[in-house]
């Protein structure tokens, strides 16, 4: 990988940094509810989470554009709400880009049998 700060010689994007994020979610296609937590990216791999669940996972970088898996898992109770992902172990796929500290996905949740997409934003707070 290049590093996150420097482009490669063929004039490619700089690879995403190796850092501590902030990410704000916000589900898509009618359904309702957004999420704030803090996401570490390290050399491929994901780890993160927020007040109800965390997510593993890995992701390959080339040229601006990222993809990846995670999957999702409930960490506390919501005593009154009906969380999406509820009580399950969620796969979640995603593709999109990223730029000077900051990187926007989109993605699609498999809970149960049903697809569920929504749209993550990306903020780097700290390198590593």
């Amino acid at each position: 990988m290049i590093a996150a700060d420097q482009s490669s010689s063929a004039g490619n994007a700089p690879d995403i940094a190796n850092g501590l994020y902030t990410i704000s979610v916000e589900m898509q296609e009618g359904k309702r509810g957004r999420a704030t937590g803090v996401v570490v990216l390290c050399d491929g791999r994901i780890m993160g989470g927020d007040s109800h669940f965390y997510y593993t996972g890995a992701y390959t970088c080339k040229n601006g554009k990222w993809r990846g898996e995670t999957i999702n898992h409930q960490h506390a109770e919501a005593p009154g709400i009906n969380l999406a992902f509820g009580g399950r172990d969620v796969p979640c796929g995603f593709t999109g880009t990223y730029s000077h500290g900051e990187a926007e996905i989109d993605a699609t949740a498999l809970v149960g049998k049903t697809s569920v997409m929504f749209r993550a934003w990306l903020v780097l707070r700290q390198p590593i």
